[in-house]
């Protein structure tokens, strides 16, 4: 299929929210239906997810993002709030005592940044967030400039001039360059870029068998999508929740959890529930001794990462919850992974908090891979653990009384 222009792509995500905020409490804001040839059209929340990883999002560049958020929290009734960084954090119509539960997905993804532009006309970056360097050269960009969207790609050296030594070599930071067509540094100036713009990955969405979804951006956009389909279902299906819920949406996780830091002050939660993209360990080149979860497996828990372990009462109730509604759900201790549960877990004097994930190919590349069962999976058993989150469940979790 043909990639939709930026501009095109900017235009719809803000039609997507002026019909949004038109529409009643129970309407969802509608998103793009398409697939594959051959697949199935794409349902509700298959669109959300496709609308989720397209939109560009690098950390401090979240606009888009946050556009998606709100319409869909807006468009479902919920007060919006937002943090000094941009954090959006909703509340939908319910209860308004309880417990505080904060659940959180964060909007920006890896991406890039514009560092100087050079007198022919190509673009110097650096990086925002981690992502290898084998994954940077021959690939699509989105630069987020001043007068809107520029598709950008990486340029690479022909193999017919590359000496053989070095064919096999990573091409360094330092020799990547963009290329957005200009032959001066002047033309991309007109264009509106500028050191310091933001610059997304430029990937479709694909629908591809066996219900599994190929797109950008999965980190964390497939957290998000886990909360908003959790969202419309309680305001649909009318469930009652005996905890307040706070619904955060934050940024700047990727350069070091700093939208967390500050969306938790705004949140003041008794307990936190990150969910994020997990690492799936089920194609060649890694193993169970980098990380455990599989596609198909359902949503996974982290016992331990980088920038947390969590507490283990409430780790235990997931299980607990998961194996009483017949949801699998996946370990996985790994290392060189952070998320926003560790910012929740140090508020105050500490709280309980958790990491859930939907498990994820090729995370931090242009193209990763979930399946949507996991992802219904993560949502049900989202829905579950909040319905017995009263004040009883919770301070018996936060207790470390003997």
């Amino acid at each position: 299929m043909t990639s939709p222009s930026p501009h095109t792509r900017r235009d719809f995500l803000a039609a997507v929210s002026s019909a949004a905020l038109a529409t009643g409490v129970h309407s969802a804001p509608a998103h793009a239906s398409s697939a594959q040839p051959g697949l199935a059209a794409l349902d509700a929340t298959a669109s959300l997810l496709k609308a989720l990883s397209e939109a560009p999002g690098p950390p401090a560049f979240e606009e888009e993002v946050r556009r998606i958020v709100v319409a869909e929290q807006t468009a479902l009734g919920a007060s919006i709030e937002y943090d000094g960084l941009g954090s959006v954090l909703a509340t939908l119509p319910g209860n308004t005592t309880g417990p505080r539960v904060m659940v959180t997905a964060h909007m920006d993804e890896v991406g890039l940044m514009v560092q100087h532009i050079t007198p022919d006309g190509f673009i110097r970056v650096k990086i925002l967030g981690g992502i290898l360097e084998q994954a940077l050269p021959d690939q699509r960009w989105t630069i987020l400039g001043r007068n809107g969207p520029v598709t950008a790609i990486t340029g690479l050296r022909t193999t017919h001039v590359t000496p053989p030594s070095q064919r096999g070599a990573v091409w360094p930071l330092e020799d990547t360059f963009l290329d957005v067509g200009a032959a001066s540094r002047e033309e991309v100036e007109k264009m509106g870029i500028r050191p310091g713009d933001g610059i997304a990955p430029l990937s479709e969405f694909l629908a591809l068998p066996n219900g599994r979804y190929a797109g950008k951006a999965w980190d964390d956009r497939v957290g998000l999508g886990v909360m908003i389909a959790a969202a419309r279902r309680i305001r649909t299906e009318g469930i009652k929740l005996p905890a307040q819920i706070l619904w955060v949406a934050t940024t700047q996780e990727e350069i070091g959890l700093r939208g967390a830091q500050t969306a938790v002050d705004k949140a003041r939660p008794d307990m936190g529930i990150s969910i994020e993209a997990g690492v799936s360990a089920d194609y060649p080149a890694i193993g169970p001794t980098q990380a455990q979860e599989r596609l198909g497996g359902g949503p996974g828990i982290f016992l331990l990462d980088s920038s947390m372990i969590p507490n283990r009462k409430l780790r235990d109730f997931f299980f607990d919850v998961a194996r009483q509604a017949r949801i699998p759900l996946q370990p996985n201790v790994l290392t060189g992974y952070g998320e926003d549960g560790a910012e929740i877990q140090r508020y105050d004097s500490g709280r309980p908090a958790v990491n859930m994930t939907v498990p994820t190919r090729y995370l931090h590349g242009h193209t990763g891979i979930i399946q949507r069962s996991d992802f219904d999976g993560a949502v049900e058993l989202l829905i579950q653990v909040l319905t017995r989150l009263d004040a009883a469940a919770v301070a018996q979790l936060a207790s470390f009384a003997p």
